[in-house]
């Protein structure tokens, strides 16, 4: 799968300032709203439909050894597993809050071109717009393949949540709005409850939605939800996350 808009691929040797204008005009080219072909309610991990009806989703993520990311991308329709891609690139840049895409995207990129499959959504281990410049990885990268695209975060980066988020019951979801710290009004995500222990002597925190592109805030809370089959992460992305230890694995070995 190649880049449909490469001039906004994340160049690593950009300056500071370069970076956040880029990532600028990546927001500004961005949809935050529903913009996609298939019936978002068809988007889950059971195998309910046809393979030929259910949309492919993709999960992304990575994994790091010494200066080298290896980036894993992991398709499936209708809840199997129909492909697996990986690549390994050097991380020419530091981790910098914010400005993520730029020590990540060159191994998810590569590891997208090495993808036989077109599919249809994307979910990241990352933020969407839930960015300081409302774009996050799941959004640079949904703009640079113009594919649907969802952040899902284990931490919040920024925005104040509209409600507390402790002890949430299973299913809850709480919006989180820009404030000022976000070049942006209103909603930009929500805190998704995809799990909770019965018992009150344990907690589990919830995982931040953020649309990447072509999303809205929540079909990609709701998509997410019906991707977590049982887990507090969405499928795909906890088997990408298996995927990029495995690559990792291997170089060691």
């Amino acid at each position: 799968m190649e880049p449909v808009n490469p001039e906004f691929v994340p160049d690593p040797e950009s300056s500071r300032e370069e970076m956040e204008a880029l990532q600028r005009a990546v927001a500004a080219e961005a949809t935050f709203t529903d913009d996609h072909p298939f019936d978002s309610a068809a988007v889950s991990t059971a195998n309910t439909l046809t393979s030929g009806d259910s949309p492919v989703v993709v999960g992304i993520d990575q994994a790091f050894l010494d200066d080298r990311a290896v980036g894993a991308v992991v398709a499936l329709r209708g809840g199997t597993v129909i492909e697996r891609a990986s690549a390994v690139a050097d991380c020419e840049f530091p981790y910098v809050p914010g400005l993520l895409s730029f020590r990540e995207a060159g191994a998810v990129v590569a590891a997208f071109e090495n993808l036989s499959i077109d599919p249809d959504i994307a979910v990241f281990d990352g933020s969407g717009r839930i960015h300081f410049r409302e774009a996050g990885l799941a959004t640079h990268l949904g703009v640079v393949f113009d594919l649907p695209s969802i952040g899902v975060a284990k931490g919040l980066l920024c925005g104040t949540p509209r409600g507390s988020l402790d002890g949430l019951p299973e299913g809850a979801r709480v919006a989180i709005d820009a404030d000022e710290d976000v070049e942006a009004e209103g909603t930009i995500g929500y805190a998704l409850q995809t799990r909770q222990y019965e018992s009150g002597t344990r907690k589990i925190n919830p995982v931040y939605v953020s649309p990447g592109h072509r999303v809205g805030p929540e079909t990609a809370t709701d998509i997410t939800e019906q991707l977590c089959d049982g887990y507090k992460l969405p499928e795909p992305t906890r088997l990408a996350d298996s995927h990029a230890d495995t690559v990792k694995r291997d170089l060691t070995e």
